[in-house]
């Protein structure tokens, strides 16, 4: 019984929430409709704990769907690199199972609990699908389902604000472009080609010049991808999506969904292109570093000038995402691994600070700015204090998790002659405090005014302190992520760096 397990464990990680996304929404029972989405979350992250423990051992696992052997079937592939977003996704996803026990009905309606559920579970199924499926075409249909869902869960949150309908629409309408972008890429390089499998993809394209096919496939390919991953300047969809979207799925979609279109990015660089290729090389050095560069700053600036809290976190999410493709444009084994450090620590940092900002939101019953968040800190010691270690995580501090996302990527950066780009990190890291001292100062120096009295609920707060230990856990004892990061960059790219 344990063998078979193990053997269908990369199928069972996504079947697990896509199937249970069928019977919840048949629930009209909204507390049993969270029960099973908890049980469910739970169960599909005792299977990546699972999955990550026989990685340990076998550094590559292979699943033949329906047993036709790849190149011809459709592949599921688990290894070192697929394995830190799928412990991202599903770490994130169960806590903020928990934490949306008590705000989905207040934010979406009870009747609509096991509709949001259902989508809530498709949309986790979808992104792990996206992460571990070995086809390129098969991944494009995970992107739609994850995508789909994501929209429609943004949506859910027109119930407090209409506007959501409207960062629901420019979600699907942008969304729909990155995919069809991709597909098209996809389409060209199977025309030359004549196979979908990554893994076979990428030795026929080694024996193919760069031909204009070739160059227009990867140029849509990675202009998808990018939409997705809210790159800089093509992440316009995100402000309004993470800002509108009920506060669970705003932390959802916030720690896991950009994440896992980083790792297909990655995927695409190193794995299924060759990295000494001049295209690569090209794309890396004038495309992506300047873009990731821009993304930096202009992040940063805007939350700095942005009042509305979860929109100010959005804009904080771009210049992040810059980081991480700032850290893959480099293109060194080491700055590849500080990618996946802070693809990693970030979903950690993220996850915390939409957890306390969207907690407070609930407290207040209205939306979160700047000028509402007067001298809420005290009233809310516990959310207070976490939202100080995640934003000092955020900063880079020392004994942080975030400090250790710098570090890797300063080290990497200077090994690889770029000093000037160190100096571009710690000066948009020093941007970084001017916004989170901006909401620091409101919730802890200004006068709590209307005297508000907030009594806070542990089923709120129970998954913000797990994130919040994790974020210095892993600035004390980042071994594992490193270990696994190093591990993941060395299968992308070998030695050649």
């Amino acid at each position: 019984m344990t063998d078979i397990l193990i053997k269908n464990l990369p199928i069972l990680v996504v079947l697990c929430p896509l199937m249970m996304s069928l019977f919840v929404v048949l629930i009209s029972n909204s507390f049993i409709s969270w029960i099973l989405t908890f049980l469910t979350t739970l169960l599909t992250f005792i299977l990546s704990i699972l999955l990550f423990q026989e990685i340990q051992m076998q550094t590559y696992i292979s699943y033949a769907l329906g047993n036709w052997a790849p190149p011809l079937g459709i592949e599921y592939v688990i290894d070192k690199v697929s394995i830190i977003p799928i412990i991202i996704i599903s770490t994130i996803s169960l806590l903020s199972t928990i934490f949306s026990y008590k705000l989905m009905p207040f934010e979406v309606g009870q009747s609509s609990i096991s509709k949001v559920y259902s989508l809530w579970l498709l949309a986790i199924a979808g992104l792990i699908g996206l992460v571990t499926t070995g086809d390129a075409f098969n991944l494009f249909v995970f992107l739609e389902i994850s995508s789909l869902a994501s929209v429609a869960l943004v949506a859910m949150g027109a119930k407090k604000d209409k506007q959501a309908l409207v960062a629901a629409y420019n979600y699907l309408v942008i969304g729909a472009v990155g995919a069809t972008l991709y597909v098209i890429g996809v389409g060209l390089l199977y025309s030359i080609t004549g196979t979908l499998n990554m893994e076979d993809l990428s030795n026929r394209l080694k024996e193919i010049d760069n031909n204009r096919a070739l160059i227009a496939g990867f140029g849509f390919m990675i202009t998808g991808i990018m939409v997705k991953a809210a790159v800089f300047p093509l992440h316009i969809w995100l402000p309004r999506a993470y800002s509108y979207a009920p506060s669970a799925v705003s932390v959802l979609l916030a720690a896991t969904a950009t994440k896992a279109s980083l790792y297909i990015l990655a995927r695409i660089l190193f794995s299924i292109f060759n990295i000494s290729d001049d295209l690569i090389i090209i794309t890396l050095n004038y495309v992506i570093l300047p873009l990731s560069i821009l993304a930096m700053f202009a992040g940063t600036i805007m939350a700095i000038y942005e009042k509305d809290i979860k929109r100010l976190l959005a804009h904080s999410s771009i210049a992040q995402i810059g980081y991480i493709t700032l850290a893959f444009s480099i293109g060194s084994k080491a700055s590849i691994a500080a990618g996946f450090i802070h693809m990693f620590n970030h979903a950690l940092i993220k996850g915390g600070l939409f957890m306390a900002i969207t907690s407070i939101g609930y407290y207040l019953q209205k939306r979160v700015t700047i000028n509402n968040l007067s001298g809420l800190g005290r009233q809310m010691p516990i959310t207070f204090f976490c939202f100080i270690l995640c934003s000092l995580s955020l900063a880079g501090l020392p004994l942080t998790a975030g400090f250790i996302s710098k570090l890797y990527l300063i080290k990497a950066t200077i090994s690889s002659e770029g000093i000037w780009i160190v100096f571009l990190i710690l000066f948009s890291s020093a941007l970084s405090l001017i916004y989170l001292w901006k909401m620091i100062e409101a919730l802890w120096l200004h006068e709590n005014i209307k005297k508000i009295i907030v009594n806070e609920n542990p089923l709120i707060y129970i998954s913000l302190l797990i994130i919040t230990f994790l974020n210095i856990y892993f600035g004390l004892d980042a071994s594992l992520i490193v270990n696994s990061s190093e591990e993941a960059a060395n299968i992308l790219i070998g030695v050649l760096k």
